[in-house]
Parts: structure tokens; sequence; C-alpha cells
């Protein structure tokens, strides 16, 4: 048996494909909510928000296409690992569904405050802050279930030589980054630098080699 080639491309393309659908839903979506004015630009904004909400769920579909493509590759090395790296993969799609829902709900929130004509101190106020709590502690839960199921995709990588080790030990180092990225952020201490751009480096080249290249292949045990 072998990994196919064209595999290895496809999964090339979506790492590539949920790299720029995420950074473009979040560059949507965080300026809206981090103005001190979310309450009106929520409502303001809502095309932006939809369209960036429905970039970020492509990003979680796009881990889920790798886990399912991935899963019989890494179930050869070991068959817990590849049921784990699945399940840490539906959990972070679950946790992204979590975090779109709040600028989704804040949206009616929103307009709802508009028309309302009340001011900030009103009850509308401790439901937005809420709602953009909910969302900070769904996307630690996501980069953290992202790290951990990575940590097992390059761990497989490696002794499965699907592409150069240089690549998984670069992959290897990249996903405890992001674990402490997330522990700075919960701690409200972040670095001036952010550390998950590492991780995220390394899914570009990633995606490049793939889509050039495909996996190695594996030869029967």
């Amino acid at each position: 048996m072998y990994t196919s080639k064209n595999t290895g491309r496809i999964v090339g393309i979506l790492f590539l494909s949920l790299m720029i659908a995420y950074t473009i839903g979040a560059l949507i979506i965080d300026p809206i909510l981090n103005s001190s004015n979310y309450l009106i630009e929520a409502s303001e904004s809502k095309n932006k928000l939809l369209i960036g909400v429905f970039l970020e769920l492509l990003n979680g579909l796009a881990y889920l296409g790798i886990a399912v493509l991935l899963y019989p590759i890494i179930k050869r090395l070991n068959e817990s690992l590849a049921i784990l790296y699945v399940g840490f993969r539906i959990i972070e799609f679950a946790m992204q569904m979590l975090s779109d829902m709040s600028p989704l709900v804040l949206i009616t929130v929103s307009q709802d405050y508009i028309l309302s004509n009340m001011p900030e101190s009103s009850s509308f106020q401790p439901l937005g802050s809420a709602l953009l709590t909910l969302r900070f502690w769904a996307n630690q839960m996501v980069f953290i279930t992202y790290s951990l199921g990575a940590l097992i995709f390059y761990y497989s990588a490696y002794h499965l030589k699907l592409f150069p080790r240089l690549l998984c030990i670069w992959g290897l180092i990249g996903a405890p980054m992001v674990l402490v990225n997330v522990f700075l952020d919960s701690i409200d201490h972040s670095l001036v630098i952010d550390l998950g751009v590492v991780m995220g480096l390394n899914e570009i080249v990633l995606g490049i080699w793939l889509i050039v290249k495909g996996f190695n292949t594996i030869q029967s045990k």
C-alpha cells in the first residue's frame, strides 16, 4: 500500500485554503468586534460579519476534510492516534461553530439595541460583553485542539516520512508555541509578536510543498 500523491496534493490545497479563509475572516470580524462602538457597528456591518463567519467556518470544514483524508494514513502508524486526531479536529470544528455564533447573535443584539435607543449602560452592554467573552474562550479552545491535532499530525508524518522531516520538526516546534500563545492570552499577557505566526508560516510552506510533491510513498508493513 502507499499514500496517494493526489491525496497529499488535496491536503496541501486544503491547508492553503483554510489559512486564507481563516485569515481573511478574522481580518473582517475582529476590527468590528474590537471597536468601542461594536454594539452599533455589528448591525451596520452585518454583511461583513456574515462573510467573515462564512470564511471562518470554511476553515473548520477544511480541517475536517484533512482529518478524513489523513485518518487512514495515520492509522498505519497507530490507530489510536488516528482516532484521537480526528477527535481533536471534530472538537475544533465544534468550537469554531461556537465562536462564530457570537458575531451572528451580536448582529441581532445590535439591531435591537439601535431600535431601543437605549444608552450603552443598559442590559445590552453586559449581553454584548458576554458574547465577546464567549468568542474569546471558544477561539482559545479552537487553538488548543488545533495544536494538539497538529502535534499528532507532524509526529505521524515524521515517522511515516510523508514529507521532509524539517517541515515535521518545524510543525512540532510551532504547535507548542501556539499553546504558549493561548496561555499568555488567557492570563491577559500577550506578547508583542504572535507566536502562532511560526505555525502559520509552516502550514503555508507545507501546503505549497504538498501541492507540488504530494505525500511520499509508504510501503505496507
